[in-house]
């Protein structure tokens, strides 16, 4: 029997990737909304995302919220969730990154998962957001 068209086969689930589990971060998601900078910023939600696609006019249009994220506890962890959850981290800042950020640094993991790229680690996840 032929193999399906590319099409079906790249719309299939990756068994080597499952899917995330929301269920399996929810201790995360409470630790992030406890205790994220942003949630008592009083910025106008507007200024958490940038309108620009370019990178240096969306940091730019977004700096004030990227500079609460630097100072915020739980950075690298609303890295994380962003970057796991791209159905909703793919928009605004999270982690002190702008979407084109973040999009760089999926790309980077995903290399590193499929053997392409030097350990990632999440050391590495922070510094990128630095």
């Amino acid at each position: 029997m032929a193999s399906p068209p590319a099409i079906l086969r790249a719309n299939r689930p990756d068994p080597t990737h499952p899917a995330p589990d929301p269920c399996a971060d929810q201790s995360s998601w409470a630790l992030l909304t406890r205790h994220a900078r942003c949630a008592g910023s009083g910025l106008d939600p507007d200024q958490w995302f940038p309108v620009s696609a370019e990178e240096g006019k969306a940091r730019q249009e977004a700096a004030e919220a990227i500079a609460i994220c630097h100072s915020c506890l739980v950075r690298a962890r609303c890295l994380a969730l962003s970057l796991r959850y791209w159905d909703i981290g793919q928009h605004g800042v999270w982690g002190g990154l702008v979407a084109t950020e973040r999009a760089r640094l999926r790309r980077l993991i995903a290399a590193d998962h499929n053997g392409c790229g030097g350990a990632l680690t999440q050391a590495t996840v922070v510094e990128s957001a630095r």
